[in-house]
């Protein structure tokens, strides 16, 4: 049985996989593709909206939903994808939608534009569509196994930190920022630069949801660019650590010693 092009393939253009790696390179492509027959406009863009599962079962079944989780949460680190969960309809569902940051992309893919691979058609920010013709052939021979992210793992690592506050803070407090925010990125960089670690920041979004959340008042101080300040952090850091001091005294207070009579 001939199973070589004999059914729907996956194209890509081996540059790029070696520019930012295979998987990613993989997902980007089958990404572009859903854009340029998408149909769900918000904000001036075209947006996918599917899960992990979703994603691995109608498009990378050779893979596991693990797998599709660290490729799509690494482009986004890397700042090539855009994900949100603001256009759902319901605030429980966070289901995310997704676009390729092209404008960003253009800037790969113009260092790559006349490698020996060939000339790599650069995109309409605003209009993907508009290159639907003009897919890359698909590979033809093995990329290698040692192809490396022109990354610098220190920034990827730096953004993957971001991602994750966000994400916590946007379940605790049930917000919904974006980890993209050039603001919030300077911010919660800052931070870990100073030392900080990711308990730090949940211990600080913890006593911040739990004093604030409800409050009308408070409530829409639970954002980064009041939680993550230099000197709210540390402040926020500090009242954190006097709970939980606070919370083990009074704990202690009720422990009964039976030995010596106490009831």
């Amino acid at each position: 049985m001939n199973v070589l092009m004999s059914a729907p393939t996956i194209q890509l253009i081996p540059s790029l996989a070696k520019k930012i790696g295979l998987n990613e390179a993989i997902v980007l492509q089958q990404l572009h593709f859903r854009l340029c027959i998408s149909e769900n406009w918000r904000d001036g863009h075209k947006w996918v909206y599917k899960t992990y599962e979703d994603w691995q079962k109608n498009e990378f079944p050779f893979w596991s939903v693990d797998t599709v989780y660290r490729t799509i949460r690494k482009l986004e680190a890397q700042g090539y994808l855009v994900s949100t969960n603001i256009y759902n309809k319901m605030h429980v569902d966070k289901t995310k939608w997704y676009r390729i940051d092209y404008p960003f992309l253009h800037e790969l893919t113009s260092q790559i534009a006349h490698s020996k691979l060939g000339k790599v058609e650069l995109v309409d920010a605003h209009h993907p569509e508009t290159v639907l013709g003009n897919l890359p052939t698909p590979i033809t021979k093995e990329v290698p196994n040692n192809t490396t992210n022109n990354t610098p793992k220190e920034i990827v690592e730096e953004n993957l930190d971001v991602v994750s506050v966000i994400d916590y803070l946007n379940t605790k407090a049930h917000k919904q920022f974006t980890a993209s925010s050039k603001a919030t990125i300077r911010l919660v960089r800052a931070r870990f630069r100073e030392g900080y670690q990711l308990n730090d920041f949940k211990k600080v979004i913890d006593t911040k949801v739990k004093e604030w959340l409800g409050n009308p008042r408070w409530e829409k101080y639970l954002r980064p660019s009041t939680l993550f300040n230099a000197t709210s952090f540390e402040n926020y850091l500090e009242e954190s650590k006097g709970n939980q001091v606070l919370k083990e005294n009074m704990n202690a207070s009720f422990e009964l010693d039976f030995s010596k009579g106490e009831f």
